[in-house]
């Protein structure tokens, strides 16, 4: 018995707006659920990226209380041939490249940050094989 994928994952923010225009207007993913003041989810391929005001999350009566602080990372695997484009596409939105890393068999990141300073890399696939 295996788990197939990871199917979300978490972030904590401060200002669900702020977080509504980076992840929907910049980096273009789909919203597909929110509540105002508590949470937005996005789609990002076949996964959900969830984003909640922690404060709220904190003080959950119908789920498990939640919260989280401090600069997390994840990861957004595109096409190779697509890697060069979005390196663009952040430039064009005066997101700062922190670092640029060449992996085995030349694969490449790049790491950016969000509004919330969380830690975000634009990966090629094959990098975990």
């Amino acid at each position: 018995m295996e788990f197939r994928q990871i199917k979300e994952t978490c972030l904590y923010v401060q200002d669900l707006a702020r977080t509504t225009r980076f992840y929907a207007d910049t980096l273009g993913l789909p919203i597909i659920g929110e509540m105002p003041d508590r949470h937005v989810f996005f789609r990002a391929g076949s996964s959900v990226l969830l984003c909640f005001n922690a404060q709220k999350t904190r003080e959950s009566k119908d789920l498990p209380p939640h919260f989280g602080e401090g600069q997390l990372h994840l990861a957004f695997e595109c096409e190779a041939e697509d890697y060069a484009r979005w390196k663009d596409k952040l430039r064009q939105a005066n997101l700062a490249i922190e670092h640029e890393q060449t992996w085995l068999h030349g694969r490449k990141s790049c790491y950016f940050r969000d509004p919330d300073h969380h830690l975000l890399e634009i990966i090629m696939p094959g990098i975990w094989g």
